[in-house]
């Protein structure tokens, strides 16, 4: 079709760019004349593609046609008009000389906004959904036929740029911002006004243009008190930005402020904006800065010379000019990072050049991090240990400067006192999150890229491992050689893992009987990460590296019991390059700090490892809230069957391992175990004998066998556990007493004849308590319904020589893995979780990936426009288990 482009600015340049790609033909472009001689975006690409284009001042003279401006708009013969964003006043005489007539596209849902400033209105007056409409031009002020509408979301922190990405629009008369009405509508005008045209206060006395504006959650920073003017409450310039308040006394932060001279900066630097001092430049830079002087002129080809004082935007700029410079300059000075935003920062020749040398020189990097470590010689090295809340790339204190103790299980001293976060510190860590997920590079930098610094926190990792495990050993009590092999060793493998996964998350393409669809994997949101104690560091692996390849920034609680290795982890993705608020860490308790997470509006997801009764309060909050995404690893009482046929030797071992393993405190360990009657005696006697041989003692000691329990009150729990089983009759064959040493350590401990209804055959001890039942030799199917006789479904376990039995056995077990002739052989590639009350979701392999990532359905259908409507795809699998180890 042949088509007549009438409108201006870069929206007019995609449209026509859209339109050729599609085979239609533009046989003319009709544009507002150059300024300051700089032509339109839209001529710019027109010319050079070599299409016809017209620079008409105006259409009309005193209401009537201009009548050779007319003529030569008939004269290219269009059949169709499309008018991308018209600011001028174009004759119906044009608008209805096409065959087909004219089509407008507007920037809102009409009929709610009407004229070319619809889309700020959409944002001035607080709208929850916005879009554009595509209509047939009439002779009214835009009221003819709509066509097609497209819809989107209003977030709280739109602005006219991200609401539209990349659709700009004609500018307009800057406003001044009404400061005595509610935060939020002063917000609302703010952003409606973002960019173009903008809003503006007087601030001491100075009129600043207030760009990127967002509500503040959470308690107000504190910071250097300015007078706005209109307001009785004073202004606050804090480390995060221009804090101003409403008469409701809510808050809103502004992230730029532009002075009347065209100058902006952040607004964090207000007080500081002038103190920069001028750089001398070495022979190499001079010669950059006459290279980049050169690409000023060929961008401001209209001024006659550039020297220091020569104002970009002032020159005729515009945003499109913005966009080659940064680009020609990393071209041509490969190495130096810029930004869009840098150019606004530094509008003249010279303040650019300073900009640019410092950046060259590495000295506008963000400041180095400040690490307040509690240091301690043990394990043959001094460990560096980090003992605040980690929010937005900083370890700061708490901020009502609580703290508590962490304890060395060992002996039950006090290891450091550690920030015990509040609420206000979970809202500044998901504000924190929701920043760089929304505005950061982390969920918009190229995939590749993104593995690439996991790759290197795995490597961090790696050099760092005998601390870490020293770290683990110290605070979770687990055995140092474990520590190392599986806590920390685990831990590395699971973000190397991951960090392959970054660029394989791929669209799928699916044949249906009306139009091709489509189904992609897009990005989640804000993740919120609740960990256990049982493995501090390997739980915070298998939870967030999943969710960090697939570009989501988190809010993660460690165990309050064991913070430590997870701090510091903290220290080593800022080591690593992973960009601030990327990944928040707010130490404290569950029904503090977890609860706020549950609750929080701005979280979309929550994984958490722990107890069923809490993930259930967990699974409530999350739905009442805004029904986050929620995946559960919740308890067990795993069982392991053990037939007579077995391979005692490896059964001995294995069974001993399925329960004493990190002593006992392992969310897979065997809750229970089914001994076939003719072999029952002679393993237990076996399983005390090797349990005589175990050396319990220092788990920094490489020949200690067996470490203690991770803290006091589990200790206890586990002692009146024993107590439970003795007064029910159970026989107490070894063990059941704390260990008579300092510290928290519990003896391996074995019960027999076990009957079902007993406490400590449902419940799960969390501890190294063998609890055993015996069967009937030939009773397959009896002990199976006796082994599925709980409401628990995380792992089980069969040990037999017969390949048939054990199928027959391991395919009708309800638990999330089954063990075929061995136990606790997790691995990162394998999917991990459970059933029934044991919870849904799964850790690590493939199918996590999944968990991090929303599922939409595209579905196309191809006219003139092209229009994309979506909608949510649920997958709903079978459940299947995963049989491991077994013995052909």
């Amino acid at each position: 079709m042949k088509l007549a482009l009438i409108g201006q600015s870069l929206f007019g340049q995609e449209v026509y760019t859209n339109l050729r790609k599609q085979g239609h033909k533009v046989v003319g472009v009709f544009t507002v004349p150059d300024k300051d001689g700089k032509a339109d975006p839209l001529a710019v690409v027109a010319e050079k593609d070599g299409t016809p284009v017209f620079k008409f001042p105006r259409w009309r003279v005193k209401g009537k046609p201009i009548p050779e401006v007319v003529e030569a708009y008939k004269a290219v013969g269009a059949e169709l008009n499309v008018m991308p964003f018209c600011s001028q006043f174009i004759p119906m005489n044009v608008i209805d000389f096409p065959k087909h007539g004219s089509i407008i596209y507007h920037p809102s849902i009409l009929p709610r906004h009407r004229g070319a400033s619809a889309i700020n209105w959409t944002l001035i007056e607080g709208d929850k959904k916005a879009g554009f409409s595509i209509f047939w031009a009439d002779d009214g002020l835009d009221t003819g036929p709509i066509l097609l509408q497209k819809e989107c979301a209003v977030e709280p922190n739109d602005t006219v740029d991200t609401l539209y990405n990349r659709f700009l629009f004609p500018e307009g008369i800057k406003a001044m911002v009404n400061m005595a009405q509610p935060t939020e509508v002063i917000h609302n005008f703010i952003r409606g006004h973002d960019k173009v045209p903008g809003a503006w206060v007087v601030i001491d006395g100075k009129v600043l243009t207030l760009y990127s504006s967002s509500m503040l959650s959470g308690s107000v920073p504190t910071g250097q008190p300015v007078e706005v003017e209109g307001v009785s409450q004073p202004g606050l310039i804090a480390k995060s930005g221009l804090i101003l308040f409403g008469f409701d006394g809510k808050a809103l932060q502004v992230k730029n402020l532009q002075f009347e001279d065209g100058k902006m900066i952040p607004a964090s630097k207000y007080f500081s904006s002038e103190e920069t001092a001028s750089l001398d430049l070495t022979d190499n830079e001079k010669k950059m800065a006459e290279e980049i002087r050169v690409i000023w002129k060929g961008i401001l080809s209209n001024v006659p010379v550039i020297d220091d004082t020569t104002d970009f935007f002032k020159s005729g700029a515009a945003s499109m000019d913005v966009v080659r410079l940064v680009e020609e300059v990393k071209q041509k000075c490969g190495g130096v990072q810029l930004q869009n935003e840098d150019v606004y920062m530094a509008t003249t020749f010279q303040s650019f050049i300073q900009m640019f040398v410092r950046r060259l020189r590495g000295e506008d990097q963000e400041e180095e991090l400040v690490i307040d470590y509690v240091t301690k010689d043990v394990n043959n090295m001094t460990v560096k240990m980090p003992y605040q809340c980690f929010i937005n790339g900083k370890f700061e204190d708490a901020e009502d400067g609580k703290t508590y103790n962490t304890v060395n299980p060992t002996d039950g001293s006090v290891i450091c006192k550690v920030s015990y976060a509040s609420v206000a510190d979970v809202d500044r860590a998901v504000s924190a999150a929701k920043e760089a997920f929304d505005n950061g590079p982390w969920g918009k930098m190229n995939p590749r890229d993104r593995g690439r610094l996991l790759y290197s926190l795995a490597d961090l990792m790696e050099e760092h491992q005998e601390e870490l495990a020293t770290i683990e050993t110290i605070d979770s009590g687990a055995v140092y050689t474990l520590a190392l092999k599986t806590h920390v060793g685990m831990s590395i493998q699971t973000f190397r893992y991951f960090a392959g996964w970054c660029d394989k998350i791929q669209v799928c393409v699916y044949p249906i009987a009306t139009s091709p669809l489509q189904r992609k994997s897009l990005w989640g949101d804000v993740c919120a990460i609740v960990i256990p104690w049982n493995y501090p560091l390997m739980m915070l692996a298998w939870k967030s590296a999943a969710c960090l390849a697939a570009g989501n920034t988190l809010v993660l609680k460690p165990a309050q019991v064991t913070p430590l290795t997870a701090l510091k982890f903290a220290e080593l993705t800022v080591k690593a390059g992973i960009p601030k608020g990327v990944i928040n860490i707010v130490p404290g308790s569950g029904g503090l700090v977890g609860q706020r997470m549950s609750d929080h509006p701005d979280i979309r997801k929550l994984g958490f490892t722990g107890s069923t009764p809490i993930g259930k309060q967990i699974m409530k909050s999350c739905a009442v809230s805004n029904l986050k995404k929620v995946s559960l690893e919740l308890g067990g009482k795993s069982p392991l069957i053990i037939f007579s046929d077995c391979d005692m030797d490896k059964a001995v071992r294995m069974g001993m391992s399925s329960v004493y393993f990190n002593k006992g405190e392992n969310c897979i360990a065997a809750g229970r175990l089914f001994v076939e009657e003719s072999i029952h005696d002679e393993y237990i006697r076996r399983v005390v004998e090797e349990i005589k041989k175990m050396k319990i003692g220092d788990p920094l000691d490489r020949s200690t066998d067996h470490g203690p329990q991770n803290h006091k009150a589990h200790l206890d729990k586990l002692v009146e556990y024993c107590e439970i089983g003795v007064k029910e009759r159970a026989t107490l064959v070894y063990g059941g007493r704390q260990v008579d040493r300092p510290g928290f350590f519990m003896e391996p401990t074995v019960f027999t004849d076990v009957e079902d209804h007993m406490f400590i055959a449902k419940e799960e001890s969390f501890g190294p308590v063998m609890v055993v039942s015996k069967f009937k030799d030939g009773d397959v199917d009896g002990v199976l319904s006796r082994a599925n006789n709980t409401e628990f479904g995380l792992a089980s376990g069969v040990f037999t020589r017969d390949i048939n039995k054990a199928m027959y056995v391991s395919e009708r077990l309800e638990a999330g893995t089954v063990f075929v002739n061995t136990y606790n052989k997790t691995d990162v590639a394998a999917p991990f979780g459970g059933f029934k009350q044991s919870g849904f979701g799964k850790d690590l392999g493939k199918s996590e990936q999944n968990t991090h990532c929303i599922i939409t359905l595209y579905h196309f259908k191809t006219s003139f426009m092209t229009m994309r409507i979506m909608c949510m795809c649920i997958q709903v699998r079978k459940p299947c288990m995963s049989t491991c180890g077994l013995k052909l």
